[in-house]
């Protein structure tokens, strides 16, 4: 052994950490515990499925709003790792909501979040104003609040810096906004066009995930109604597509792009509500994929797919019931199991749905009992309740649910 070598080599370590000081002792002892850290971790890791997250985590949050008359409110609820809720704060949107008893704005996308989760959108019925709040976990930060472009704005959809407010009121528009990294909206020029006509009941809207298309359906007309979108943001001539069937409420895309509407079905037939999947044709026409698969529940009305493009959930408010479909890569809808994969207790009447940003969790706005639904998603595409956290008024308006 070459004890020479080893003092000169100690004497320069010690002359280093001398010139050091403190840095070296921090980080080293900064090491340390993210060794020990990982020593400790490992057992834990090892047992956790990929992806699953322990019930004592905190893995994000939902959000409901209240669309009350006299002030428009947030309710934050916390999302623990097993999906549960916790309620935590309510916040002001500065703006006024429509009232009413139950599901009041007939629409989908009252409440929305931007894809990358950091900005909640919230529309203002009453007061014709849209209010932005920055997303910090479950805090809530109003960064801007604008005047919708029109009459009672009802749903907003993102895409990137392009914002689209769907107004139901009036002769029913809808009007672009520039988003800036800030969180403000500025109105785009030029850019409202008008549905096919007043009073048709504009329910929702969707930007196709190229950014090519705003899809819009006018529920009353039993329309989706097409617009091309210029380079500009604005929107060119729309195109009136028919729904095939009957009662057109909800339109969402799924992660490839193709089109699912929810259809509420003949006002004769027992759970006679229906789902569509469309692909968009470069003039703005839709082609049918699966044309109006069965839900086996009644008023569905409001659908959402989960992260990875496998399933789409659809909300029969009019059963209290969750259906399932998957969806193969060509958009064709196949049931999951009997396609009724959830069930809300009897007189819940669950009005909007939400899929948490992870897949792992599904919500519904409960407005006949005054809760949140809350579901996990299992990897076949099945659900298992976990009951209904949360509790506010009964058909008292509430319109509006998003996870993150």
């Amino acid at each position: 052994m070459d004890f020479s070598r080893i003092v000169h080599t100690l004497s320069a370590l010690a002359q280093i950490s001398l010139s050091l000081g403190v840095v070296v002792n921090r980080v080293t002892r900064g090491l340390l515990m993210i060794m020990a850290g990982i020593g400790a971790a490992s057992p834990v890791l090892c047992a956790a499925q990929p992806g699953a997250k322990q019930p004592g985590t905190k893995a994000g949050g939902v959000f409901v709003m209240t669309n009350a008359a006299d002030k428009n409110q947030v309710l934050t609820f916390e999302r623990a790792g097993n999906g549960t809720l916790t309620s935590r704060q309510t916040v002001d949107t500065g703006g006024r909501g429509s009232g009413g008893v139950n599901d009041p704005l007939e629409a989908q996308g009252s409440l929305t979040l931007s894809q990358d989760h950091s900005l909640l959108f919230a529309v203002n019925a009453g007061s014709g104003t849209v209010s932005i709040f920055r997303v910090n976990g479950t805090d809530l930060d109003l960064s801007d609040q604008v005047p919708s472009g029109g009459s009672q704005p009802v749903a907003v959809a993102e895409l990137g810096n392009l914002v689209y407010v769907l107004n139901s009121g009036g002769a029913g528009s809808v009007v672009g906004f520039q988003l800036n990294p800030a969180g403000h909206l500025k109105q785009i020029a030029n850019s409202t066009a008008f549905l096919t006509a007043n009073t048709t009941a504009g329910a929702s809207i969707a930007i196709s995930p190229n950014g090519k298309f705003l899809l819009v359906t006018e529920r009353l007309a039993n329309n989706i109604d097409v617009f091309p979108i210029n380079q500009d943001g604005t929107l060119g001539p729309i195109v009136a597509n028919p729904s095939p069937g009957p009662g057109a409420f909800s339109v969402s895309f799924a992660p490839d792009g193709k089109a699912i509407v929810s259809e509420t079905g003949p006002a004769s037939v027992t759970d006679g509500s229906a789902v569509s999947s469309y692909s968009i044709l470069a003039n703005g026409t839709l082609a049918a994929i699966s044309q109006s698969v069965p839900t086996f529940g009644a008023a569905n009305c409001w659908n959402a797919a989960t992260p990875n493009g496998k399933y789409v959930y659809v909300s029969n408010a009019g059963s209290s019931t969750i259906s399932g479909f998957a969806i193969s890569p060509s958009g064709a809808l196949t049931p999951i199991g009997s396609t009724v994969v959830g069930s809300n207790p009897a007189g819940s009447t669950n009005l909007d749905i939400a899929v948490s940003a992870d897949g792992l969790n599904l919500y519904t706005l409960n407005s006949g009992s005054g809760n949140v639904g809350v579901f996990a998603i299992n990897p076949d595409g099945t659900l298992t309740s976990l009951g209904e956290d949360g509790k506010f008024a009964t058909f008292a308006g509430f319109n509006g649910v998003t996870a993150l």
